[in-house]
Parts: C-alpha cells; sequence; structure tokens
C-alpha cells in the first residue's frame, strides 16, 4: 500500500462504513459491531479505495518497471526513460490508451484489496479483543502493536499472488498487451514459471508489513483516543 494516506483514507471509511451498517442494522452507529460487520466495511473500503487509487497504481507500476526509449521520430538513437515522471506517466497513458488505461487491471486490484481488507480489520479487531484484559474497553498499546503486526502481515500474506498479478496486469503497456485479464495473465504466468511466481515478493511484503502496521495501528488508535477526549 502506498501508506500514510492510503492508509488514513482507508481507516476513515472503514469507520464510516461501519457506522452506516450500525445505523442500517442495528437502527443507531454507537451499536458494538460485529465481526460480519467489520469484515463487511473492511470489504467495501477496499472498493472505494481501488476507486481512488487505481491510477496511482499504474503510474508507480510504469514508473518501476520502464525500459529505455527509443524516438522513431528522430535520428537520436539514445537511450532516455519514456516517462518523465508521475505526472508525465499519468497523461501519456491517459493519451496513448485512454481514460480506460488508467484503470488497466483493476478487476485484480479489486481482488486484492476486498478479500485483504476485510481480513486485515477483522485481524486486527479479532487480535485485540483476544489480547485485552477482561474489564478494560480498550486494548493497551503492546495488544496494539502484536495486532497490527500481525494483521498486516496476514492481509498482505494473501493479498500478494493478486498483487503479483494486478503488477503484471498494469505493466502490460499498449502494443505489448500479452494478457487478456486475470485469469488469463495467472495461467501464462503460472504456466512459465510454476506456482511459485505468484508468491513473488512475499517475504519482503510480510517483513515490511509487520512493523509498518504497528506503527500505524497505534497511531491510528492515538488520534482516535485524542479525539474522543477533545469531544468530551
Amino acid at each position: 500500500m502506498e501508506f500514510g494516506t492510503a492508509f488514513r483514507k482507508c481507516t476513515k471509511q472503514k469507520r464510516n462504513c461501519l457506522y452506516n451498517i450500525c445505523r442500517l442494522r442495528y437502527g443507531t452507529s454507537d451499536a458494538k459491531p460485529s465481526k460480519v460487520d467489520i469484515s463487511l466495511a473492511g470489504c467495501t473500503t477496499g472498493v472505494v479505495r481501488v476507486l481512488l487509487i487505481s491510477p496511482a497504481e499504474i503510474t508507480k507500476v510504469r514508473m518501476q518497471t520502464q525500459k529505455p526509449h527509443h524516438s522513431v521520430a528522430t535520428s537520436d538513437h539514445s537511450s532516455k526513460p519514456k516517462y518523465r515522471g508521475s505526472m508525465h506517466c499519468l497523461k501519456m497513458i491517459a493519451k496513448e490508451e485512454g481514460l480506460g488505461g488508467l484503470y488497466r487491471g483493476c478487476s485484480a486490484l479489486l481482488c486484492r484489496d476486498c478479500y485483504s481488507s476485510a481480513l486485515y480489520f477483522l485481524t486486527y479487531s479479532v487480535l485485540c479483543d483476544w489480547l485485552t484484559p477482561a474489564g478494560k474497553s480498550k486494548p493497551d498499546i503492546l495488544a496494539v502493536l502484536v495486532s497490527g503486526g500481525c494483521a498486516g502481515t496476514l492481509g498482505w500474506g494473501v493479498a500478494t499472488p493478486m498483487d503479483v498479478i494486478k503488477s503484471r496486469l498494469q505493466a502490460d503497456e499498449l502494443g505489448q498487451h500479452k494478457y487478456r485479464g486475470p485469469m488469463h495473465c495467472a495461467r501464462e504466468s503460472v504456466k512459465a514459471e510454476g506456482l511459485t511466481v505468484l508468491f513473488k515478493g512475499l517475504g519482503l511484503n510480510c517483513i515490511r508489513a509487520f512493523p509498518v502496521n504497528m506503527v500505524v495501528f497505534v497511531t491510528y488508535e492515538a488520534v482516535l483516543r485524542l479525539a474522543e477526549h477533545l469531544t468530551k
């Protein structure tokens, strides 16, 4: 994830979804949400997140995978990067592939973020409840650190296969288009490189996810508690 902004948007959307779900199911937004409510809110958050970040995701992938570009309009055969920066990359994708090009790989991204976000927030909630001592209504900092780290690691663990497919679809530029969709990409990738191709980067994703999510959830809980204190 593009953490920072992306995480803040995710958690804000998740809370808004929970309030609305509780209002619809129980008649009040103050009702304690069930685990199903939390999973549904996380899944809905993933959908909203995809709509917001898909152009940024494809820009990131194209910038990271771009190869030297040779100009055919001039006699200059020197190698230059095709994209000069993020905004230039966005404009070039929209120009060459249309606005739909900014959402290439969106179906794989949607699959990745829906179930991983649902599992992400559900894991955090379950572990926080489990690690919170009896008689206390909120988890302590150690419970938040452990729960956040485990939630992030598990979330990225299940998201990695679809993340690999998403990245391959987004790196598949106009003129190449070797993949017809997520299932075709998965079949061709596994056929060429074996089943392990779907788990490329899994170790690094998990190693990164644990400390990052420890910090973001501690920050998240601290801001929530500060806001509650200030509104009393």
